[in-house]
């Protein structure tokens, strides 16, 4: 037996991001680093989460791998598994294990969304111990130095059935996000849209006034991303209500009132 090469596809080699701090957060994160602490981030979708973890690993210099986390993840999907390739039984790292290896950054997304007897497998990480059991080898990992857990959620998907732990939740430091305030937020959207500062501030104030939505029947407020996308569809030339349909109201509800409210308030700036 082998050990079959990493899949590529699962990595990353953290390039330069665009991210603009809005608080202590860069600190927090590389004193959390530096001091071998697993971090918890949490806040709404599209709010700069995962962007902010690509620009510390950046910031750090440390490889990045990142799982997106679902109900059917199972530990071995995280740890590893034996395949049978090329006519033999070969080991096969999952991306924990690979970013243990690598002391890199291992970035869950969203992780309330595993399985609960799945993220058992990261607690010996996640404290003083900071080792990884691959019980299919019979071997222990030790964590170097520069291996870093990041774990991200969304609090208002909480409930009795999808929640973290507190075996978990307190293995971990946590950071808050939330959108961003009016021009800093606009600063990112013109940015990343490549537009001009008075269309980014429009598209930051519908956005705003639809997340006052949230209270009367809208699940999720408009994300940063979306907006973004709106951002570009409008600097390729496409009519900004057209773009604003396009990238907030259709992904945002499928509930005729909702829309025809969002639709309203993007009437009011464009």
């Amino acid at each position: 037996m082998s050990d079959a090469p990493h899949d590529p596809g699962q990595y990353s080699t953290p390039e330069s991001p665009y991210y603009r701090p809005s608080g202590v957060e860069v600190e927090l994160f590389e004193q959390a680093f530096h001091n071998k602490i697993p971090v918890l981030l949490k806040g709404p979708t599209g709010c700069g989460k995962t962007r902010f973890v690509s620009y510390m690993a950046h910031r750090l210099s440390r490889p990045l791998v990142t799982v997106a986390c679902h109900e059917d993840l199972t530990a071995s999907d995280l740890v590893g598994r034996f395949l049978f390739r090329d006519g033999e039984t070969q080991w096969v790292d999952g991306p924990l294990t690979a970013a243990v290896k690598m002391g890199g950054i291992c970035y869950l997304d969203e992780v309330v969304e595993a399985r609960n007897d799945s993220l058992v497998v990261i607690h010996p990480l996640a404290d003083d111990r900071r080792i990884l059991p691959v019980e299919k080898r019979s071997e222990v990992l030790r964590a170097p130095d520069d291996f870093m857990l990041v774990v991200s959620y969304n609090p208002a998907y909480q409930s009795v059935i999808k929640d973290l732990k507190q075996s978990t939740r307190q293995r971990f430091i946590a950071i808050p996000f939330d959108y961003l305030e009016r021009d800093v937020e606009a600063e990112v959207v013109g940015h990343e849209a490549g537009i001009d500062e008075e269309t980014a501030l429009r598209l930051v104030r519908v956005g705003q006034r639809i997340r006052k939505l949230k209270n009367h029947g809208l699940d999720e407020g408009v994300s940063t991303r979306l907006l973004i996308y709106a951002g570009r569809l409008i600097a390729a030339g496409l009519d900004p209500s057209a773009a604003c349909a396009a990238a907030v109201v259709e992904p945002l509800s499928d509930d005729a009132d909702l829309q025809r409210s969002m639709t309203e308030i993007i009437r009011d700036f464009f």
